[in-house]
């Protein structure tokens, strides 16, 4: 009997601990550690479709009245984008296509001079507005330079445009659909004027390219 009462007394004893525990740590809170926000990656991706317009103007040299123009084309263009700060970037810009060169002018005559292929990367600092949403509109200028390449002749014999710098003006915008994806409008003018030589019905000649193209773009964005 007296084994039975220890017992007894021992259960008892034990749920009432039990309870008064129980008690004491809903009485008792422990404050949880405060989520942190995820910070979002500097680096951005954009896949766009440009289109580059030409200004159409140019000049061989010792020919008066001579011009040039340009075909515009359509490529497509792939750009990486580093953000200093939730404003702040800089966005270097790849893409390739190519250019068919006609007479203008008193040159009229020589139709289609000749063909290349350009590879104008370029590199610009943006300022990105943060006070839209999901809207994000930017603001750009930097520097081109334009590789011409797989050049050749058609009335002329010869054509060699040089490589050349540039200056670049950028505005555009993004609408940010969730976190990491968005679309893109972006414009770029590029201030590029090369020299080139050719050959044409023997002689050497001379000039200057005024290509100075617009670049209108829509893509898409990717934040990582």
């Amino acid at each position: 009997m007296t084994i039975i009462k220890t017992a007894y007394a021992i259960i008892v004893a034990g749920t009432v601990a039990t309870a008064f525990v129980a008690e004491a740590s809903d009485l008792v809170s422990v404050p949880h550690a405060p989520a942190i926000a995820a910070s979002p990656s500097p680096w951005q991706l954009r896949l766009r479709a440009l289109g580059a317009i030409t200004s159409d103007s140019g000049r061989v040299d010792r020919l008066a009245g001579s011009d040039l123009s340009y075909s515009d084309t359509a490529f497509p263009e792939f750009d990486i984008s580093y953000f200093f700060n939730d404003n702040i970037a800089a966005e270097l810009i790849l893409g390739t296509t190519y250019a068919k060169v006609r007479g203008g002018g008193s040159i009229a005559g020589l139709g289609e001079v000749g063909e290349t292929w350009l590879l104008p990367p370029t590199l610009t600092l943006q300022y990105h507005f943060t006070d839209f949403g999901a809207f994000r509109p930017y603001v750009g200028a930097g520097v081109n330079y334009t590789n011409f390449y797989n050049q050749s002749g058609k009335t002329a014999e010869r054509l060699h445009v040089n490589n050349a710098f540039g200056v670049a003006l950028q505005v555009g915008f993004d609408y940010m659909i969730d976190s990491h994806w968005g679309l893109n409008v972006d414009a770029k003018k590029i201030f590029l004027r090369p020299d080139f030589e050719a050959t044409v019905g023997g002689n050497d000649v001379t000039g200057k390219a005024k290509i100075d193209p617009f670049l209108i773009g829509a893509g898409i964005t990717y934040r990582f």
